[in-house]
């Protein structure tokens, strides 16, 4: 009887103690429930995206993100990835409700073990993946008894709300995994550069180690940790059934090869033009567009053109700032102290220049010097102990005569006039000598600055643009950010307008002195031509051809500049140009794009383009969003055909230039390379139109120039502007970098007449006096000429009668025989 009295009252107390228990916990539930924040956000969960930029070609150029994130539903995901993932952090993923027992269990009895042994381990984690997409989702990293009774809260709701495919979904494109990767899709690229589908069994796994800690598992600082817990996780796999055990003993014996991928420009010599991209979308879409939008750019870069680009333009700038002089080492390394390879790693070396490498002068003899290579440094940022040596010969030294001082200008005939040992340099690879030793050139980086940029005529598509010799050494974009002076490139314009207005390319403008009043208390302006001399009478075709400054000057007068500045408006050269005289010249400032983009609207026929980096843009679902191509497509919706018409492309952009006009100044312009300022050019060997430009003092020099399907604008000059050198001019300086440009992009192209718009009539005329030719005159061409517009028996002479500016003056055929031309070159 005692007993069952005793069993009664232990129940009771049992009882009160259980209901004790369950009311604190039901207050402690309804405590810590009490602010838990709204999971149902997650349906709707957009993680942050990289944005992904691509050429035209479709292959990558550059990502942006502040988390290198690739979304990936979990469908594509392979089964090997989450089987590792389950195996490492929470291998009944599939049978709790969000939190497990046994999980917590096994972490106790662990952490209690260890303290009865006297040990002091962080107590082993026991959070599912729920509970980790509750903590990485909803709640803070702190570590507290609050944060991981909501933490299991918040799992047990998430698992009443959502699948299980669709909680994994989420925790493989949140979790850090190292190396700025955010999620498996991203890390699978920068560890080892393949898709998840690509993944071993060992790859795998070794991402799966890397949740709780990634930098305890890094593969450079700790790669024995790092293969340990990869193969622990492999263990796993094959304890849960997901592999066999034979193909575990495999993988436990691969080595961790872990192969980074590039995280800068992914196509060679794309830096400008990528950075150009990053700022449009900047300004299109902010920081959070850009960064966390996943956006998809499809750029007009061509990569094959764009290598092309920046291979001449360097070789430009190099053959300029050789025939300078040599401005003496880098700096210099105190060989008394050891081991080289350390100081000279840390030089600086210029990626986007992978032909040149830093060297260290070891010692030096008559004909030759000894040099060592900078030691490359490894992923972990050690310096590899590996060390190469290579020798620089007088041949490749000889160019280097000394800039300045006591030595300058003076010819090299030993390596030691130019070098010293411990002189740190630039060298370039050419050979290999006696004894298999590898064979270098001096180099060093050009003082002078260029750009180079290429645009398709017909749409504005910016193919290729270089804004520097290096985007490393700087990333000012001096063919989109640098505003100068076109000198006479901006010429053709001034005659487009006169074409435009009633002049042909006939028409005589007098080439002789004339002075411009500049208004009260200023000296008048008195513009010459470059060679200081006058020729008389003179065609605009010639003016152009041989780029007569006090021609354009009178031309500009005759029509008034209020026309000019009009159609600089009109061609987007400049925004508003002051209407004085000598901006006829050039004298205003512009960019290379916007210029190489005006001499675009001429090549196309006059149609307006705007110059586009981009082509499309697309969100993270593959909607477009942007589009540069305005033209509509009559038609293209049609499902199918049924006999109706073919799609047509509408063109609906602004004629800003007469057709036929177009073709008059493109035609001019072929005389310039015929027999201009840019007769370099000629050597393309197919038909190229284009203008030189020298500003004053040779500050700034120009040529832009095109076929029917391509124009190229070359600038070069020092950012903080000073002469070239008297000589150095457009035609001498910039016409031989397009020159390059056409014949390595052309090659494999056939040569294309400009084409010929209807109402133009080609007629023979003397290029001299733009009369009509007679049989047998050796200066005849064929000139194109509007309809209601001929050659003149005799003709008019702007600016002929007493430096006014008329058309008065007669001269006749026999007169003409005296005309002679001439100008710059």
């Amino acid at each position: 009887m005692f007993f069952f009295r005793f069993l009664g009252y232990l129940l009771s107390i049992g009882t009160v103690f259980v209901l004790a228990a369950a009311g604190a916990a039901a207050l402690a539930y309804r405590y810590f429930a009490s602010d838990l924040p709204d999971y149902a956000g997650l349906k709707n969960y957009e993680p942050p995206v990289m944005t992904r930029v691509h050429a035209t070609d479709g292959s990558l150029m550059a990502e942006y993100a502040h988390e290198r994130r690739l979304f990936l539903p979990i469908q594509a995901i392979p089964a090997l990835v989450k089987n590792a993932f389950i195996s490492a952090e929470d291998k009944n993923f599939y049978d709790h409700h969000g939190v497990d027992p046994e999980g917590i269990a096994r972490a106790v009895f662990t952490l209690v073990q260890d303290r009865i042994r006297g040990g002091n381990r962080r107590p082993q984690g026991a959070s599912t993946i729920t509970q980790q997409v509750a903590k990485n989702f909803l709640l803070t990293n702190e570590q507290s008894l609050e944060r991981k009774a909501k933490e299991a809260i918040l799992a047990l709701r998430i698992e009443e709300a959502y699948n299980k495919e669709q909680i994994l979904e989420l925790y493989l494109n949140e979790i850090y995994l190292g190396l700025g990767a955010y999620g498996v899709a991203a890390a699978s690229l920068l560890y080892f550069d393949k898709s998840v589908h690509e993944l071993t069994v060992a790859e795998a796994a070794y991402l799966a180690a890397l949740p709780k800690a990634p930098n305890n598992y890094h593969p450079y600082r700790f790669p024995e940790r790092a293969v340990g817990r990869r193969n622990d996780i492999v263990d796993l796999m094959a304890q849960n059934g997901f592999i066999t055990r034979e193909e575990a003993d495999k993988a436990k014996k691969q080595p961790l090869t872990v192969t980074p991928r590039q995280t800068g420009p992914h196509i060679f010599a794309s830096e400008y033009f990528a950075e150009e991209v990053r700022r449009e979308l900047l300004e299109r879409y902010g920081e959070k567009g850009l960064y966390q939008g996943g956006l998809s750019v499809r750029t007009t870069l061509d990569p094959r053109l764009q290598v092309i680009a920046r291979k001449v333009l360097l070789k430009g700038l190099m053959d300029y700032d050789t025939d300078a002089g040599w401005r003496g080492p880098v700096t210099k390394i105190d060989l008394g102290l050891g081991d080289w390879g350390p100081k000279l790693a840390d030089v600086k070396s210029y990626s986007d220049i992978p032909e040149w490498r830093p060297a260290v002068v070891l010692s030096v003899l008559d004909q030759e010097a000894q040099i060592g290579l900078q030691p490359p440094k490894l992923f972990g940022g050690t310096v590899s102990t590996a060390r190469e040596r290579g020798v620089l010969p007088l041949e490749h030294v000889k160019w280097a005569k000394w800039a300045d001082g006591p030595k300058r200008g003076a010819p090299v005939k030993t390596v030691g006039q130019v070098l010293s040992p411990g002189d740190v340099v630039y060298v370039e690879k050419v050979g290999t000598g006696t004894g298999d030793r590898p064979v270098y050139k001096l180099r060093q980086f050009p003082e002078i600055s260029g750009a180079i940029a290429v645009v398709d005529p017909h749409t504005g598509r910016v193919l290729a643009v270089s804004g520097g010799a290096s985007f490393f050494e700087s990333e000012f974009n001096r063919a989109t950010q640098a505003w100068r002076q076109p000198g006479s490139s901006f010429k053709p314009f001034v005659y487009s307008a006169a074409l435009d207005n009633g002049y042909t390319p006939s028409s005589v403008v007098l080439d002789g002195p004339i002075e411009i009043s500049q208004g009260p208390g200023q000296p008048p302006w008195r513009p010459e031509n470059y060679s200081g001399k006058f020729y008389g009478p003179s065609t605009l075709r010639i003016g152009i051809e041989q780029s007569r400054n006090t021609m354009t000057v009178r031309l500009a007068k005759d029509m008034g500049m209020p026309i000019v500045v009009e159609y600089a408006k009109r061609f987007g050269i400049y925004d508003d140009l002051s209407p004085v005289l000598s901006m006829s010249l050039g004298a205003g400032e512009t960019t290379v794009l916007r210029l190489t983009s005006a001499y675009a609207t001429i090549a196309n026929g006059g149609r307006r383009v705007k110059a586009t980096f981009i082509d499309r843009i697309q969100d993270r679902y593959g909607k477009t969003i942007f589009k540069h191509d305005p033209r509509v497509c009559q038609g293209c919706e049609a499902s199918a055909w049924a006999g109706q018409e073919e799609p047509k492309l509408i063109d609906d952009r602004e004629q800003v230039l007469d057709p036929m006009t177009a073709y008059q100044i493109t035609s001019m312009m072929e005389g310039v390379v015929q027999r201009g300022t840019a007769t370099v050019v000629k050597e393309a060997g197919r038909p190229v139109a284009g203008k030189t430009g020298t500003t004053n003092d040779e500050k700034d020099v120009w040529f832009v120039g095109y076929t029917p399907d391509l124009v190229v604008g070359v600038f070069m000059g020092y950012d903080k502007p000073r002469p070239l050198g008297k000589g150095q001019t457009g035609g001498h300086v910039a016409a031989p970098i397009a020159k390059d440009f056409f014949v390595e992009a052309l090659k494999d192209k056939p040569a294309v007449p400009f084409r010929v718009p209807p109402g133009i009539r080609l007629v023979a005329i003397n290029r001299k006096s733009g009369l009509k030719a007679s049989p047998g005159d050796p200066d005849t061409i064929m000139e194109a000429f509007k309809p209601g517009t001929a050659p003149p028996d005799s003709y008019s002479i702007i600016g002929y009668d007493q430096g006014e500016f008329s058309r008065a003056k007669k001269v006749t055929p026999e007169q003409e025989r005296g005309l002679q031309p001439g100008g710059l070159y």
